[in-house]
């Protein structure tokens, strides 16, 4: 809707109309969304300018409030000249360098006043806790969780090719080979752990659950790790072997380091240079989703054709969206090829099913409490731990890309 015809609504009717945009802006994608959003910002500065108007008739009506110096009664019964003459009095004193009071009703509507005896400044504490942002990427539930409560070693079987020797045989000879060549990836359980102390005063803190929080923060610390160690694990003895990780033995290598593509920056071919070399020669996969840094993702959503339109349409949906429908998620292990600071070499993004890396998880998370390790200083510690491992479970699984050397770029 147009701004003249929103100006002429009532505060329920715009209030119904954003209700109405918040529908819509569920399946709305690309210029839809940002006309949506638009619109939806006009209503917000239009509420707030009707609520700025009510807010100074307020303090307009206030104007005429009675003098506190003087008394209520006797300030309700002066008439203009002698409010004229107060003025001037308070006036002078404030010249002559005399403290003046005025009515607080002038400053914000009195609603509930505090005792008048009470002269100490009065704290007010809040009864949550703001948090910070998120730290810890979706990728470490999006990814095939299989549990092994127990366990010490996961084995993954998988085909590394069908076979491909079919042919003309002649009559009396031997049939032609075409065994399919299987692999498998061992998964070893690993010992995560995290660890926390705060002072027993905390706790005593009013209203906010500050213990809560400290409490929660080893649980997502060890997350944290775990959606590093996807990308990011080396694979050493007993430990998470990532996307990115590359066996020095070649027999043990899950994804070939020889299908890695090599990227100079983000462009309007970007998109497409990662879906088409993902897969085998025969046929295009399916809709795959893309890890990736949240300084590329802003690369993507920054680049414009030479009409100054994007050349992607991104949806955001927190840490996960969509790039022109193909789905992404964001993880800060991913080395931005937009970066000036990244090494060339470095690998950047990585494109497949999530389901080809499999996560065992051999535990539940074991979160605790103590009050008696260092009882003598007062500390109280918390401390959490999971075992769990985790690999690439599908030949070529996922397509990685790194950034390019000096020479690829200028290329």
């Amino acid at each position: 809707m147009k701004h003249e015809e929103l100006v002429k609504m009532s505060m329920k009717d715009l209030k119904a109309r954003l209700k109405a945009l918040n529908e819509q802006a569920k399946t709305a994608e690309g210029e839809a969304l940002d006309a949506i959003m638009e619109e939806a910002k006009d209503i917000s500065g239009i509420m707030a300018d009707a609520q700025n108007r009510a807010a100074l008739a307020g303090l307009a009506a206030s104007a005429d409030d009675p003098d506190p110096a003087a008394g209520e009664g006797e300030g309700a019964k002066m008439n203009s000249s002698e409010k004229v003459k107060a003025f001037d009095a308070r006036g002078k004193d404030l010249k002559g360098g005399k403290a003046v009071s005025y009515s607080a009703k002038i400053v914000v509507p009195v609603k509930n006043a505090l005792s008048v005896e009470q002269t100490a400044p009065v704290t007010h504490t809040a009864s949550d806790i703001k948090p910070t942002f998120g730290n810890v990427s979706s990728l470490v539930d999006l990814v095939k969780n299989v549990m092994l409560n127990g366990g010490e070693t996961y084995e993954r079987a998988y085909v590394k090719s069908y076979g491909d020797g079919a042919g003309p045989t002649e009559e009396g000879k031997d049939y032609n080979e075409t065994e399919p060549v299987f692999a498998y990836v061992t998964i070893s359980k690993q010992k995560i752990t995290a660890y926390t102390e705060e002072p027993e005063e905390m706790i005593k803190l009013p209203n906010a659950d500050y213990d809560g929080i400290v409490e929660d923060s080893v649980r997502k610390a060890i997350r944290r790790y775990m959606s590093r160690q996807i990308l990011i694990g080396d694979g050493a003895t007993a430990k998470f072997k990532g996307i990115f990780f590359n066996p020095t033995d070649t027999s043990e290598q899950v994804i070939d380091p020889k299908t890695d593509i090599e990227l100079s920056g983000i462009d309007d071919g970007t998109l497409d240079e990662l879906i088409y070399s993902y897969g085998g020669e025969e046929e295009v996969e399916g809709v795959a989703t893309l890890i990736l840094n949240k300084k590329d993702l802003k690369a993507f959503a920054k680049l414009r054709d030479k009409q100054g339109r994007k050349v992607y349409t991104i949806v955001n949906r927190g840490n996960t969206g969509t790039i022109d429908g193909v789905p992404f998620v964001i993880n800060s292990a991913c080395k931005a090829v937009t970066d000036d600071k990244t090494a060339a070499g470095a690998y950047s993004m990585a494109y497949g099913p999530l389901e080809n890396y499999e996560m065992a998880i051999f535990s539940d998370i074991d979160t605790r409490k103590s009050e008696d390790f260092k009882f003598k200083s007062g500390q109280i510690c918390f401390r959490a731990s999971i075992f769990a491992g985790g690999a690439v479970a599908s030949y070529n699984g996922f397509i990685r890309a790194k950034k390019a050397g000096a020479a690829a770029a200028k290329a």
